[in-house]
């Protein structure tokens, strides 16, 4: 195993992603502080200084750290990222906001646990995977620990509740169960099953109700449940094919719901133009596209399927952002990764970034 420096191609992706991503959520968040400026402040405090901040930090540290010492740990790194999940509940410690119980407020820091638990679930489910190997065929060492992982994730995460989140990290996980070479019969039949399920559970969600009628018809209630789909596309047609030019959004002052956040696509697409969006799409293409490369050319299997689920969380995550901004998935609220407020997020996911990072100094011998 030869080490050599870090891809400089994929540094270059995530150097472009996180600078026009400070950029775009600053310019966002004009909206907010023309409303509200201590709200203002706390969100760039928490975006910058935390999110920012301290992922770069992290960034920096991942990066000196060999991948080995994350399999070392997996099981103790997942396990502790379940129980600070599941600490949302805990009388003084959670906090709801919304109707949903998904923070841990600490003082003046509030944070989102389930970012972790998306981080610690693939370097565990990394760790399974490649200590299985050619076991994975077998339904004991494949299917049935990714379904009892996703059963105790599911059982927090819909108390909470935090659908998108679930879906994220089973998609994450169907797609690393691919990559480790589980045949395909054998994953459509899981997603059937994952489709019949969540299908149960928008039927007895009416929250999920609501949003699945907003997307199968985005005019039936302009005034509520369709206003922030409604929003989003008069954005992007104001927008037009080069944009207003960046900062002179109007949708973000009095419009667009939470435009440094559930929003931030479509503040893209006003300002930057059909073009602006476009590139933003393909720079996420492009990272995913040598995420991938990273992990083909990575030293062993499981940094191979740490890089792969790592790369493909990001931009899933990102793609149905950007999805639900123009209207052709239903409305998640998850943020653009890179982009969106969520200093929680920013920082796991530079993090995150620093693993694939320093696995990429690193070449398979054959």
């Amino acid at each position: 195993m030869k080490e050599k420096k870090v891809d400089k191609f994929f540094l270059i992706i995530v150097i472009i992603l996180v600078t026009l991503g400070v950029a775009m959520f600053v310019s966002a968040s004009l909206g907010v502080l023309a409303k509200n400026p201590t709200t203002f402040y706390n969100v760039l405090f928490s975006q910058i200084v935390l999110g920012l901040g301290l992922g770069l930090v992290g960034m920096y540290f991942t990066l000196k750290i060999n991948y080995k010492f994350w399999r070392k740990y997996s099981f103790y790194i997942f396990l502790l990222s379940i129980l600070l999940t599941a600490a949302v509940f805990v009388p003084h410690l959670g906090w709801s906001h919304g109707g949903a119980q998904r923070w841990i407020k600490l003082g003046i820091i509030s944070f989102q646990p389930v970012e972790f638990l998306k981080f610690g679930f693939i370097i565990y489910f990394a760790a399974w995977l490649s200590w299985a190997k050619n076991k994975v065929q077998d339904f004991r060492f494949g299917i049935l620990p990714l379904l009892v992982m996703l059963s105790i994730i599911a059982f927090i995460l819909f108390k909470q509740p935090d659908t998108k989140s679930f879906i994220l990290i089973s998609l994450t996980g169907f797609s690393m169960l691919f990559i480790s070479g589980v045949k395909i019969r054998y994953l459509l039949s899981l997603m059937a099953v994952a489709l019949l399920a969540l299908g149960i559970l928008v039927f007895f969600k009416p929250y999920l109700q609501d949003r699945v009628k907003t997307f199968l018809n985005p005019s039936s209630d302009p005034q509520g449940s369709s206003y922030q789909i409604q929003q989003s596309l008069i954005a992007f047609g104001s927008g037009g094919i080069f944009g207003r030019g960046f900062g002179q959004s109007v949708q973000k002052f009095s419009y667009l719901p939470e435009p440094q956040g559930d929003s931030i696509f479509s503040v893209v697409g006003e300002e930057l133009g059909f073009v602006g969006a476009v590139s933003v799409i393909i720079l996420y293409l492009l990272f995913l596209l040598r995420g991938i490369k990273i992990a083909n050319n990575s030293p062993d299997l499981f940094s191979g399927l740490l890089v792969s689920g790592i790369v493909i969380l990001i931009v899933l995550q990102s793609f149905m952002h950007i999805a639900s901004n123009i209207g052709v998935f239903p409305l998640t609220g998850v943020p653009l990764v890179f982009m969106s407020h969520g200093g929680t997020s920013l920082m796991i996911y530079l993090i995150a970034t620093g693993i694939v990072l320093q696995i990429s100094k690193f070449k398979r011998q054959y």
